[in-house]
C-alpha cells in the first residue's frame, strides 16, 4: 500500500523523446523531490506502481536563464531519477490518459 510520503518523493514522470529511447533497456525517468535518495525513490516506485527495480540513477538538472518580457529569470533547478526495471517488468505511463 502506497504511502503519502511516496507520493510526496515521485513528482511526475518525464516524456519526452530522449526518455522514450531507455526504454528499449527498460528504464522510466521521473522528476522526484530534490532531497530524496535512490533508496527512497526504489521503495516509492515499487510502493506506487507494484514492480521490483534493479537500479535507480539520479542527476540534478541545472535550471535555465530565461527571458520573460525583457526581464531575466531562472527556472528552478528539479532532480530526476532514471529508473531500471527487472526484466519482464513493465510501467504503463498513459493509463490515466
Amino acid at each position: 500500500m502506497p504511502s503519502i510520503k511516496d507520493f510526496k518523493i515521485i513528482i511526475k514522470p518525464i516524456i519526452t523523446e530522449k526518455s522514450s529511447l531507455g526504454a528499449e533497456f527498460n528504464q522510466i525517468t521521473f522528476q522526484v523531490n530534490k532531497t530524496s535518495n535512490k533508496k527512497e525513490i526504489k521503495t516509492a516506485i515499487e510502493n506506487i506502481f507494484k514492480v521490483k527495480v534493479k537500479k535507480v540513477n539520479t542527476s540534478i538538472v541545472k535550471g535555465k536563464l530565461k527571458a520573460f518580457r525583457g526581464s531575466l529569470g531562472k527556472r528552478s533547478d528539479y532532480k530526476k531519477a532514471f529508473v531500471t526495471l527487472e526484466e519482464g517488468q513493465t510501467i504503463d505511463l498513459n493509463a490515466g490518459v
